[in-house]
């Protein structure tokens, strides 16, 4: 692919913002920052789109709370035509480790990890999404 060059100017506390940016994420420079930061916003602005994407939603619990994980599986029993796969691990002797794969629009996949996240119990839940098509 061509690459295009042109320039950009920002205020100097955006610049160190940005180079910050590149130095906390490891990017060989800015450009590849800046090519990364316009990727994810495009992506993020077809989410609010309700395209088709596929993520997963990622759960940490503790194991021994009554009822968590038959409130977790209920919850995505509404939501299986959009489920691809869940996986569970052991992180510790009470600590659970929940990964759901989802594929389908954007709005059902936050509706679903929304759900999930809210779900008592629940220590740390995060959805992550990416383009699939």
């Amino acid at each position: 692919m061509a690459v295009t060059r042109f320039g950009v100017s920002l205020e100097s506390d955006l610049l160190d913002a940005l180079d910050g940016y590149v130095e906390t994420n490891h990017f060989p420079n800015r450009s590849q920052a800046i090519r990364h930061l316009i990727e994810k916003n495009i992506v993020e602005s077809k989410w609010q789109c309700n395209n088709i994407v596929a993520g997963a939603i990622v759960l940490i619990y503790n194991i021994s709370k009554a009822d968590l994980q038959s409130k977790i599986s209920l919850t995505q029993s509404d939501y299986s035509n959009i489920i691809l796969s869940a996986q569970h691990f052991f992180i510790s002797s009470e600590k659970y480790l929940t990964i759901v794969a989802l594929k389908g629009p954007s709005y059902k996949l936050t509706e679903l990890s929304d759900k999930l996240i809210s779900i008592k119990g629940i220590e740390h839940g995060k959805l992550i999404m990416s383009k699939a098509e």
